[in-house]
C-alpha cells in the first residue's frame, strides 16, 4: 500500500464520527449517567425468544437520577414490553406529568439500535420533537438523533400538549 494511500485510511479513520460525535468525545455527565443506568438494566431484561436485551434510561426534568426500565418479553409477543417504553410508563408512575430531557437506549448490538415504531410514538406523547435519542451498546455511545429524525410525522392530539 502507498504512502498516500495509508495517509488517507488514516484520515478517514481520524474523522470518523457518528453524527458529529468523535468515537473518542465524551458526553454531559447526566447522559453518561443515564448510559450507565441503561447498560446495568439491561441485565435485568426478560428475553428468552429473541435473546435481544435492551435497557434504556429517561432523565426527565427535576429529576437528579435518571429512571430505568429493560424489555420484557412474553409468549404472546403482543404483550410483550421495551425497555424506552418501560422507562417511560415507570417515569410516569412514579411522578405523574414529565418532561423528558433525553433517553438513553443500549443494546448489546455491534451497531446502535434504533427504537420501535411503538416506541417512538409513545416518546412522542411525552418528549419534544427536540428530545435526544442517545444509542448504544457495550462499548459505549453511538448515535445521537432528535425525536423528529426518527418520527417526523408523529400521531399527536395537539389539543392535550402544554
Amino acid at each position: 500500500m502507498s504512502l498516500s494511500a495509508l495517509r488517507h485510511l488514516w484520515i478517514l479513520h481520524e474523522q470518523k464520527t457518528c453524527n458529529g460525535y468523535k468515537e473518542t468525545m465524551q458526553f454531559p455527565e447526566d447522559v453518561e449517567k443515564a448510559y450507565q443506568a441503561a447498560l446495568q438494566v439491561r441485565l435485568n431484561a426478560y428475553a428468552p425468544y429473541s435473546k435481544f436485551a435492551v435497557g434504556a434510561a429517561l432523565q426527565i426534568e427535576g429529576e437528579s437520577e435518571p429512571i430505568a426500565g429493560c424489555n420484557v418479553e412474553n409468549a404472546s409477543y403482543g404483550a410483550t414490553i421495551c425497555a424506552e417504553r418501560s422507562a417511560i410508563f415507570q417515569a410516569v408512575a412514579r411522578h405523574g406529568r414529565i418532561r423528558p430531557q433525553f433517553i438513553v437506549v443500549v443494546t448489546n448490538e455491534h451497531e446502535a439500535t434504533v427504537p420501535c415504531a411503538n416506541c417512538l410514538q409513545v416518546m412522542a406523547e411525552f418528549c419534544a420533537d427536540e428530545t435526544k435519542i442517545y444509542l448504544g451498546n457495550e462499548a459505549g455511545l453511538q448515535k445521537l438523533y432528535a425525536l423528529k429524525e426518527l418520527l417526523p410525522y408523529p400521531f399527536r392530539n395537539f389539543s392535550v400538549i402544554e
